[in-house]
């Protein structure tokens, strides 16, 4: 039994807003679509409905959901479409719309297909759709299946087991304390564990090229965020802010007389623009999650930026050590905020970018480890709430703030020598056990917190 979860996966490419209500959808949609198509009842077919429960139906407008099931089942990816395919697939229907299905059959489509049932939660997971074929009559649908959008875009299918790395992994591990014994044994750091097996799944040269498509898309998200200008969709109103902030941090950088040091700012600047790109339904990498995807190319750019030394070949080792570290929060709590709350998706991006960055200012294993627990411990109970349902407020600034937190939890596990009370393991179970006694109004329904309390204009 190994917890590592392979960097291409855990890492993924699609668009925002969410990863969980928009790219995990399309991929449940798009899975039904092609089992459709080979099943040969695609002929047969005059309408498909969905119907999105608990969490999916509580925020699945604002994250855009009914429109990525709808560009799903036409055969749009999530890593390869243009994200103008999908924005309004769904809510810019007029009557009389058509949809023509993956596999070339066209049918009448209607905003009515998509219904959503917040109060009815399915026992496999609070993020649950279930998507129907249906023929001449509605007496009973010509095919039907149920999926979970389990976090991070990933999906299960009702009935399925949860899924595990299949492939032999020299360098197995189930929990930060296996993790940590191999380092021993091996006398290697954590991003070297993650290398291996991650060869052993893809090879050097195809581990190589994806973790560097990885960055390149991390890297151009936050290109795009930092010139792009506007206010967000959405009833909010909400303004960018990370073009006016890179404009003002050069211009003052560009002066001869400079009193302050800005790179936390230029920090909070990297983790904005990702996330208000990911507001907007950008391309954005999922890491682990959409709507804590700021952190990790946040403070992978305060590194190339800040650090002297700093260099591509640092960034790969950055983004295993995350995803390392990553695998263990998947494997033995949560990543999604339906299930654990945000301390499920900002607590565990905070936790991976703290580790990794220890790693590459030169932490040993025990010191990365301290440092992806510090991160970790002070997200705990960290509820989810977007107003409006939005991935906009509080969930941009959260981004910006946890970079920050990230960056001083691995300066400080870099003054001591990796020995602390509480582990790693430790921490992630708490996190595991504050989720479930967490109410699910707490839990990306947009039902407490201040997505309650705030008034939207």
């Amino acid at each position: 039994m190994t917890a590592y979860v392979s960097a291409l996966d855990l890492f993924s490419i699609g668009i925002g807003p969410s990863s969980s209500h928009t790219v995990g959808p399309m991929r449940a949609a798009l899975v039904f679509a092609e089992r459709l198509r080979d099943s040969g009842l695609l002929p047969d077919v005059t309408r498909i409905s969905c119907s999105l429960f608990g969490s999916l139906g509580s925020t699945g407008l604002g994250h855009g959901t009914p429109d990525a099931v709808l560009a799903g089942l036409a055969g749009f990816r999530p890593e390869a479409c243009d994200p103008d395919d999908v924005r309004n697939a769904w809510a810019g229907l007029d009557q009389g719309a058509t949809l023509t299905l993956l596999g070339g059959h066209t049918i009448p489509v209607a905003r009515g297909d998509v219904t959503f049932e917040p109060r009815t939660r399915l026992p496999g997971h609070p993020n649950a759709l279930t998507i129907s074929a249906w023929g001449d009559t509605d007496a009973a649908p010509l095919f039907v299946q149920t999926f979970y959008s389990v976090g991070g875009g990933f999906i299960r299918q009702d009935g399925d087991q949860i899924a595990t790395c299949t492939a032999t992994q020299p360098l197995p591990y189930a929990s930060s304390a296996e993790l940590l014994a191999l380092c021993d044994e091996h006398g290697i750091g954590i991003c070297e564990v993650a290398r291996r097996n991650e060869e052993a799944i893809h090879g050097e040269r195809g581990l190589n090229a994806g973790l560097n498509a990885i960055w390149d898309a991390m890297h151009e998200c936050v290109e795009a965020g930092l010139q792009a200008t506007g206010t967000l969709p959405g009833g909010l109103k909400v303004k960018r802010r990370a073009a006016s902030v890179r404009m003002r941090l050069e211009e003052y950088d560009g002066q001869s007389q400079r009193d302050r040091d800005t790179s936390t700012e230029w920090l909070h600047a990297f983790a904005l623009a990702v996330n208000e790109e990911n507001a907007s339904g950008g391309r954005v990498v999922t890491a682990p999650t959409n709507g804590a995807a700021g952190i990790i190319p946040a403070v992978a750019h305060y590194y190339l930026r800040f650090v002297p030394g700093a260099d591509a070949a640092g960034i790969r080792r950055y983004l295993l050590t995350a995803v390392a570290i990553g695998s263990l929060v998947k494997a033995n709590a949560s990543i999604s905020g339906a299930e654990g709350g945000c301390q499920a998706e900002v607590g565990s991006a905070c936790a991976m970018a703290a580790g990794a960055l220890c790693a590459v200012l030169g932490g040993t294993p025990r010191q990365v480890e301290n440092a992806a627990e510090i991160a970790m411990e002070h997200h705990l109970g960290l509820t989810c709430d977007p107003v409006g349902g939005l991935v906009q407020v509080p969930c941009i600034e959260r981004n910006a703030i946890a970079s920050s937190t990230a960056v001083s939890a691995a300066r400080l596990a870099l003054h001591g020598d990796g020995t602390h009370l509480v582990s790693l393991d430790t921490v992630i179970e708490t996190m595991r056990q504050t989720g479930l006694d967490m109410m699910t109004k707490y839990k990306e329904t947009s039902e407490g917190g201040l997505a309650v309390n705030v008034i939207e204009c």
